[in-house]
């Protein structure tokens, strides 16, 4: 198997751990990514030891803020020619809602804004792939969001679980959008369903138990390196297979407007 260069974002912990740890197993060059460099630096050190895969970088950004998110990619520019794959994992779950630096509501930011601004200031390096994969961790919560673009922050009302919801929304409407303005480059994108796995976010914002984070890593991965999927984009996948997202996220009008408002936000004039 081609040797692959993967950026695997809020990868010190759960489904994004597993990820890592699966795909080192298999030779692939890792770039792991937390907000504590500590973590970071501990989830390397453990990740070697269980797959003897020295080829692990580390690089910290907490994704509450947009201005170390743009660092981090500016160093990953000056040490990577290419970037094969980035699984956009990162991802929180706020019992309460908290306005971060950058003026935006918690949760948005981090699962949705971040990733937005992260992937558009990396899509030059991804291009240089033979086969450039994104892929988006988004959830089946996204069916029961209450979506409303005059309250991505909560401006009318904020329920952990919507504003939850609604990420995972976005999401999927930034997968399809993206994957309508690559259409014509190698570049896929995906989003994906993990399934109701037990890690931190679960536990913090529901109090239950699901399966295990093998089970959740078995989609990222199979997106990941899978030959089967590569020429899919655009699409939204559970267990390994393709399924049908929100009724309202086929909505052109509502991809457009949105890829707008995200980009206005992040402060990226013309990224596409």
């Amino acid at each position: 198997m081609e040797q692959k260069t993967i950026l695997i974002t809020g990868s010190t912990d759960g489904i994004g751990k597993q990820v890592a740890i699966e795909l080192a197993r298999l030779g692939h060059r890792i770039i792991l990514h937390g907000r504590n460099i500590s973590k970071v630096n501990q989830t390397a050190k453990e990740i070697n030891e269980l797959t003897n895969n020295s080829k692990l970088e580390e690089y910290v950004a907490d994704f509450t803020s947009f201005k170390e998110v743009k660092e981090m990619a500016l160093k990953l520019k000056n040490k990577f020619d290419c970037i094969d794959v980035l699984i956009n994992n990162a991802g929180v779950y706020m019992n309460k809602k908290i306005i971060t630096e950058d003026g935006y509501e918690t949760t948005f930011q981090v699962n949705h804004l971040s990733h937005f601004l992260l992937t558009n200031l990396l899509i030059d390096l991804i291009k240089f792939s033979s086969q450039g994969r994104i892929i988006n961790v988004s959830s089946i919560a996204h069916q029961s969001a209450d979506f409303d673009l005059e309250n991505l922050n909560g401006e009318k009302y904020f329920s952990p679980y919507n504003a939850y919801a609604v990420s995972k929304f976005a999401n999927i409407l930034f997968t399809k959008k993206l994957a309508e303005y690559l259409n014509e480059t190698k570049i896929t994108v995906n989003a994906l369903h993990p399934g109701v796995i037990s890690t931190k976010l679960l536990r913090a914002g529901f109090n239950i138990s699901g399966a295990s984070v093998k089970k959740g890593a078995e989609t990222p991965v199979y997106l990941a390196i899978s030959p089967e999927v590569e020429n899919i984009s655009g699409e939204y996948f559970i267990d390994k297979r393709i399924e049908k997202t929100h009724p309202d996220t086929y909505n052109e009008f509502l991809l457009t407007e949105f890829w707008n408002i995200s980009a206005k936000m992040v402060g990226l004039d013309n990224i596409t």
